[in-house]
């Protein structure tokens, strides 16, 4: 059994990259691991200051905001999924914001299994890979960090679209498979 932690960029509740983390968490759910979904929306997350005062090994930052409450959460993961819609092919701000706040973490977290997904109005894939190239720049500032599936949701403009999607399917079984 798996700790399986969903991180949800999305600022619209019940958007199409909401229902894919829901259809991850599904599965997984169903294979025995447990799942906590975190949608970045309903937390208190400012900037990240620049002050480095997060290191060395702190583990918390000097803001008092809910970002110091995510921390352990993520140590505490085997398995990391990161859930956004592409705004201007990249990830949201919310999901940003979180990014860089989770620069306590460097040196404290490695050999996570992590999952993107993206869901965006066009369908042509290779247009969403810069939102998946800035979830790979921040695991790419941690040791042995293991990509293990990639859903992208492209042609998913309307809410709901992404249900009549392959990817919606595919984000189920990436999660049963855990």
């Amino acid at each position: 059994m798996k700790k399986v932690l969903i991180i949800c960029g999305s600022p619209r509740p019940g958007g199409n990259s909401d229902l894919l983390a829901d259809q991850f968490a599904k599965g997984a759910t169903e294979s025995g691991n447990t799942v906590e979904i975190i949608h970045l929306r309903n937390l208190k997350i400012n900037y990240c200051l620049g002050c480095l005062g997060c290191l060395p090994d702190k583990m918390a930052c000097v803001q008092r905001d809910d970002a110091n409450s995510l921390i352990p959460k993520l140590v505490a993961a085997d398995v990391i999924v990161f859930s956004t819609p592409v705004y201007y092919y990249s990830v949201t701000a919310q999901m940003k914001t979180f990014l860089d706040r989770m620069n306590p973490l460097f040196g404290h977290l490695s050999n996570k299994e992590l999952y993107y997904m993206v869901t965006a109005v066009d369908e042509d894939h290779t247009q969403l890979d810069r939102a998946m190239d800035a979830l790979q720049g921040w695991a790419d500032c941690f040791d042995n960090m293991k990509v293990c599936g990639r859903v992208y949701g492209g042609g998913a403009g309307n809410k709901g679209d992404i249900v009549k999607l392959p990817s919606y399917q595919q984000a189920y079984d990436m999660g049963k498979k855990l």
